[in-house]
C-alpha cells in the first residue's frame, strides 16, 4: 500500500510517501519520495490556500497514494494562531484527498512519536533516527518537514498492522 504522509503548514508543507505491505507486518517500508511545498508568505490567505491545493493535487496525481495520513490539529497555549493556520492548511489538504476518493488517517503528534519510538514526547532528532532505522536509511531524513511527513506515513503504516491501535480513518 502506498501512503502519503503530510506535515501541514501554510508556509511549508512536508510530504513523504512510503510503500508498505500490510500483509507482511514488520517488513521494511520503502520510501518513494519526500519533499516540501513552499507557499509564498506574501500572498493573501485565499491565494495561499489555492496554491497549496494545486500543489498537493499535483503530488497526489504524480505519486498515486492509496491513503493519506495527516497530522491532527494541535495548539500550544502560547501559539494558538499557529494551530489556526495549520487548520486552514489541513482543510485544503483533506479536501484534495477527498476529491481523489482517498482514505484519510489523522494522527496526533504524540501518537506519531509513540508509534515510531515508543515515547510520545520524543524530540525531532530521535524521530529522524527512528525513521532511518525503520526504513533502512544510511542517514536520518532531512529537512525536518520531510522527516515529520515520513513519520506520519509510517505511523499510518503501523496502524494498518495493528487495527486496534486507535487511529481515526475516514
Amino acid at each position: 500500500m502506498r501512503i502519503l504522509g503530510i506535515d501541514p503548514g501554510l508556509r511549508v508543507t512536508g510530504y513523504g510517501v512510503v510503500d508498505v505491505d500490510p500483509d507482511s507486518p514488520g517488513a521494511t517500508p520503502r520510501i518513494v519520495e519526500g519533499g516540501v511545498l513552499r507557499i509564498p508568505e506574501d500572498l493573501p490567505l485565499p491565494a495561499r490556500l489555492h496554491r497549496l491545493h494545486e500543489e498537493i493535487r499535483e503530488v497526489l496525481d504524480e505519486l498515486e497514494p492509496e491513503m493519506v495520513a495527516v497530522e491532527s490539529v494541535f495548539t500550544h497555549p502560547d501559539r494558538a494562531s499557529t494551530g489556526v493556520r495549520m487548520a486552514h492548511a489541513r482543510g485544503v489538504l483533506l479536501l484534495a484527498a477527498a476529491q481523489k476518493g482517498l482514505k484519510v488517517a489523522e494522527h496526533a503528534p504524540a501518537q506519531v512519536k509513540k508509534s515510531l519510538t515508543g515515547d510520545g514526547s520524543a524530540d525531532k532528532s530521535r524521530m529522524q533516527l527512528a525513521i532511518a532505522a525503520r526504513c533502512g536509511l544510511d542517514a536520518p531524513p532531512e529537512p525536518s518537514d520531510v522527516a515529520d511527513a515520513l513519520a506520519i506515513a509510517l505511523c499510518a503504516a503501523n496502524r494498518l498492522e495493528d487495527p486496534l491501535s486507535g487511529t481515526r480513518a475516514s
